[in-house]
């Protein structure tokens, strides 16, 4: 017992860290991200690994706030994809790759994505083409199909999906989609 406080001491002195102080320090950081939002492991991993942190305690940390329920990555993903399609309206494909740049694992995030009912991702994707829609009036319709069906990929709706609410949503606003099919260059 006198050799570790000897050694502590010593730590202290030449201004080194042992190994529980670097815990602690992890933790800490750990806790001040959390406090801010919700993360997945793998974004507290990589922000311990930033800073410094070697693998072995950030593991232990990150071990400790897992069985705390303090990071959950299936909860963070199920919170993520609601947030997400809802108000963002992003397709499936969106979300998921928005997770998984996050450091959910593409098992989790493929499980959390399920939950995207595919009535209403086609309504989502309804409501930002006639959204969009509004302002290209005065383009072509080749123009207007191809900016509608990009901001539809950008946003991660598939490709099938993006033509045939683009066609309906044009064929409703009363545009001849019929001399289009060329254009459109459906699957």
């Amino acid at each position: 017992m006198a050799r570790r406080a000897e050694r502590d001491d010593a730590v202290e002195e030449s201004g080194e860290s042992g190994p529980d102080e670097r815990f602690r320090e992890a933790k800490s950081v750990c806790l001040r991200l959390l406090a801010v939002r919700p993360r997945t492991r793998g974004g507290l991993a990589a922000a311990l690994a930033r800073k410094g942190f070697d693998e072995e305690i950030s593991s232990e940390v990150l071990d400790r706030l897992e069985r705390a329920k303090l990071i959950d990555d299936a909860e963070y993903a199920e919170m993520m994809v609601r947030s997400k399609h809802t108000h963002q309206g992003l397709g499936r494909k969106g979300v998921k790759s928005q997770l998984i740049r996050q450091g959910v694992d593409a098992d989790t995030a493929e499980h959390a994505v399920s939950a995207i009912d595919p009535a209403d991702e086609e309504n989502r994707a309804r409501e930002l083409v006639r959204k969009r829609m509004r302002g290209m009036r005065r383009l072509d319709d080749r123009a207007v199909i191809r900016r509608l069906v990009a901001a539809l990929a950008r946003k991660g709706y598939a490709e099938g999906l993006a033509y045939r609410v683009v066609r309906e949503e044009l064929s409703s606003a009363g545009r001849d989609t019929d001399s289009l099919d060329g254009a459109m260059g459906e699957p």
